[in-house]
């Protein structure tokens, strides 16, 4: 699933690559209204069924979205580079290859990329937290650039981020600004019309429109907003932050993700429904704090139908309990691990409506009344939901913040088929282990667990580094790579081309094949 969806771009580098309050923004000049003003919108817009054009809505709404970037400054410590002085030496550098003594730390500058809108006259900006947030380990944001449609620029203070749900708030200086404002996503219907409006690869403002394909879909990032608005309405890397907007100018999604296996538009993108999000901007907006449900548990997945025909349960309904947190709400409300829960209050768990959604939508300290199935007997229980915990506490928590690959100790064995021609043991990259290792969620392939030092692979690649290609055929898991590894040796070839990703950063890299 991609994540992020914005160009970050280091110097001298190269890097490839997202409750129900309501709450209303007013003009603060009785002469200025809202650029998707009810009635400004209609009078022009497209009528339902087939529209002939988009442009005079376009016009209107166009001027309220922005460019936003950011420079950024990355200190990392400099190693060995075995490779000095020939063409793999820039990769290698830019990768920190070499285990021996480092120099002195090098700093670097960068930039990222991505989109906005302005919720108000007075410069208030909606953007995704992942567009401002530093964007490698050992960066600092330096600024925050707000461009507007006519180049005009504006510096922007961070007013509030929240990691969570991707979303933060912006200020620009300046008065009587264009802005626009939220609709109401949950009149939203699979087949109506939408448009966005971003600016993808830095491009500067792109018109897309499409449907609404899907509601309510869930993405696999767990937690109070895995519950997307789905649209066909292309959406690319420098999108991220930008309004989705239905046919009567209302803001109802701030586009967040794209699922490809490119990272470029493939007509499966995602947006935070504007209900889900003004709830988190207007806190933000007030300097608040998020604050979340949390029980203190670790699930293990829905009631699919091998589990189901294996508890007696119907395919599709309620979650298992797989770890229950020692001394945690849900140990001291009496669940337990093996327990599938169905239903928090009165709410059913189902693939839409997850469990870890339900939980962190109930306000902390308020009490979630669980429907349990424990050993095929229902029952019912009372937790006092908690104030859950940071994304670095939970993996504390989950482990202390393993990457989640299998121990290097573990030798040849994981994975075995690779190891013998590339001296590699690998695994599939899954979303977890994929934010561990803070690769993009763009990316796909197999990560390595573990690397023979004996091996030409295993001396240009290390642990947690992604294997995307062989040959320029993509591979997703240890039986293609070693496929495409045996197919290029019978073919006589000495060696393969991995495309491989560590971090941020991606190149091609070529390896010898082990006899």
């Amino acid at each position: 699933m991609t994540h992020v969806r914005y160009a970050y771009v280091i110097t001298g580098a190269l890097l490839l690559s997202g409750t129900a309050a309501t709450m209303m923004f007013q003009p603060t000049a009785s002469a200025q209204t809202a650029q998707n003003e009810p009635g400004a919108i209609e009078a022009t817009a497209p009528k339902p069924g087939a529209p002939m054009s988009f442009a005079d809505m376009v016009a209107r709404l166009q001027p309220a979205v922005v460019n936003i970037s950011t420079t950024q400054k990355i200190t990392q410590q400099a190693a060995g580079n075995p490779f000095e002085g020939t063409p793999l030496g820039d990769f290698f550098g830019q990768f920190g290859q070499g285990q021996g003594q480092g120099g002195a730390p090098i700093t670097r500058e960068a930039q990222s990329l991505g989109s906005g809108f302005i919720i108000s006259p007075d410069g208030y900006v909606v953007t995704n937290n992942h567009v401002i947030a530093p964007g490698a380990k050992g960066a600092t944001v330096e600024s925050i650039k707000v461009i507007m449609p006519d180049r005009k620029e504006y510096v922007a203070k961070l007013i509030g981020r929240d990691p969570a749900s991707d979303l933060a708030v912006l200020k620009i200086e300046g008065a009587n600004l264009p802005f626009v404002k939220f609709g109401d996503s949950a009149k939203a219907r699979v087949g109506d019309w939408v448009v966005a409006i971003g600016n993808p690869f830095g491009l500067g403002s792109t018109v897309t429109a499409g449907i609404v394909s899907a509601l309510h879909r869930v993405t696999g990032s767990g937690g109070a907003y895995d519950r997307f608005i789905q649209t066909d309405a292309a959406i690319n890397r420098g999108n991220s932050g930008g309004p989705m907007f239905d046919l009567s100018g209302n803001v109802i999604g701030i586009n967040s993700q794209i699922l490809s296996e490119t990272g470029g538009n493939v007509g499966i993108g995602f947006a935070i429904p504007a209900e889900e999000a003004q709830p988190v901007i207007n806190t933000l907006m007030k300097g608040g704090a998020i604050k979340r449900g949390y029980i203190g548990v670790g699930i293990g997945g829905p009631v699919d139908e091998n589990v189901g025909a294996a508890l007696g349960l119907p395919k599709g309904q309620g979650e298992l309990i797989a770890r229950v947190e020692p001394d945690g709400p849900a140990a001291k409300g009496g669940l337990k691990a093996g327990d599938v829960v169905v239903r928090v209050n009165d709410k059913a768990v189902t693939p839409d409506q997850t469990l870890s959604y339900l939980i962190a939508n109930v306000t902390p300290g308020q009490v979630a009344r669980l429907d349990v199935i424990r050993q095929s007997k229902p029952t019912k229980l009372s937790i006092t939901a908690a104030n859950r915990p940071t994304e670095d506490q939970l993996a504390a928590i989950a482990g202390g913040g393993t990457d989640g690959l299998p121990d290097e100790d573990d030798g040849p064995g994981v994975q075995a088929p690779v190891a013998a021609p590339l001296g590699l043991n690998v695994v599939p990259l899954t979303p977890q282990i994929a934010r561990s290792i803070g690769v993009e969620a763009t990316v796909q392939g197999v990560v390595i667990a573990s690397a023979s030092p004996a091996t030409d692979a295993g001396q240009k690649l290390k642990r947690g580094d992604v294997i995307q290609s062989v040959n320029n055929v993509p591979v997703r898991t240890s039986a293609e790579l070693a496929a495409q590894v045996a197919q290029a040796s019978a073919a006589g070839r000495p060696q393969v081309l991995l495309l491989v990703t560590r971090g941020r950063q991606t190149n091609f890299i070529p390896v010898k094949i082990k006899n």
